[in-house]
C-alpha cells in the first residue's frame, strides 16, 4: 500500500482497459507483483434521504470482498490544479457485514445504490495498480504519490492524456445519458446483454 494511507488520502487515477490480458501481461513486464488476486466486490452506497452527502460530493459506502469494510470519501481536492483525483479517504474493517448495513441505517442513512466489480492488485514500486471489471467494460486504477502515479503511467506506456479522474458512479451516470438508460445499479446483471462501448462515452 502507498504512503497516502497514513495520510488519509487517495491519490489515483484510472485508465479505460482495452485488452484486460493484455495490460495484466504489461504489468507483470513492467515489474508489478501480483499483490491480491481477483476477487468479486459488492458496494453499497449510503445516503441520507435527502442525498446530502453526494451534495457535497461525499460518499459513504459498506464494501464486501474477502473483508467488510465501510468508507468514507471526502470531495476531491486541488480540482484546478492537480493532474490526478485527491480525495479523503478513511476505512475501518469491521466483522458483520449484516449488523455493519444496520447501524447506517439505524443513525439514518438509507442503501440507495449498488455496484459490484471483480478486482485484481498488483503493487509495481511504490504504485499500487489495480485491475477492475466493470459491469460496463474494463479500467486500471494507479494510486500513489503524484509523481509516482505519472512515472508508472509512462512506464506501462499509457495515454496520460486518458487518464480519467471520476468515479465509476459518475461513469455510470455518462453511460446512462450516451445510451438513453436509467440504470441505477452498477451490477453485471442490469448490464447482461447491453452492447456497451466505453472509449465511444468518454472518447467520442
Amino acid at each position: 500500500m502507498t504512503d497516502n494511507k497514513t495520510t488519509n488520502l487517495e491519490v489515483e487515477v484510472k485508465f479505460l482497459v482495452v485488452d484486460l490480458a493484455a495490460m495484466r501481461q504489461r504489468i507483470e513486464a513492467a515489474g508489478g507483483v501480483l499483490h491480491r488476486g481477483r476477487v468479486y466486490e459488492r458496494n453499497i452506497r449510503y445516503d441520507n434521504a435527502w442525498q446530502g452527502l453526494m451534495r457535497q460530493d461525499k460518499l459513504l459506502r459498506l464494501r464486501q470482498d474477502s473483508r467488510n469494510v465501510i468508507t468514507f470519501k471526502g470531495p476531491a481536492q486541488n480540482v484546478d490544479v492537480a493532474q490526478v483525483k485527491i480525495r479523503e479517504e478513511l476505512e475501518i474493517e469491521v466483522n458483520d457485514f449484516d449488523t455493519a448495513a444496520a447501524i447506517l441505517q439505524r443513525l439514518g442513512f438509507e442503501a440507495v445504490q449498488v455496484y459490484e466489480k471483480y478486482r485484481e492488485t498488483f503493487q509495481l514500486g511504490p504504485v499500487e495498480v489495480v485491475l477492475d471489471e466493470m459491469p460496463f467494460g474494463n479500467f486500471m486504477e494507479l494510486e500513489g504519490e503524484e509523481g509516482e502515479i505519472v512515472a508508472a503511467a509512462a512506464h506501462l506506456g499509457l495515454d496520460w492524456e486518458q487518464r480519467i479522474l471520476a468515479n465509476y458512479l459518475y461513469l455510470l451516470s455518462l453511460v446512462n445519458n450516451h445510451y438513453g438508460l436509467t440504470v441505477t445499479d452498477l451490477t453485471f446483471a442490469n448490464f447482461t446483454g447491453l452492447d456497451i462501448s466505453m472509449p465511444d462515452v468518454l472518447f467520442g
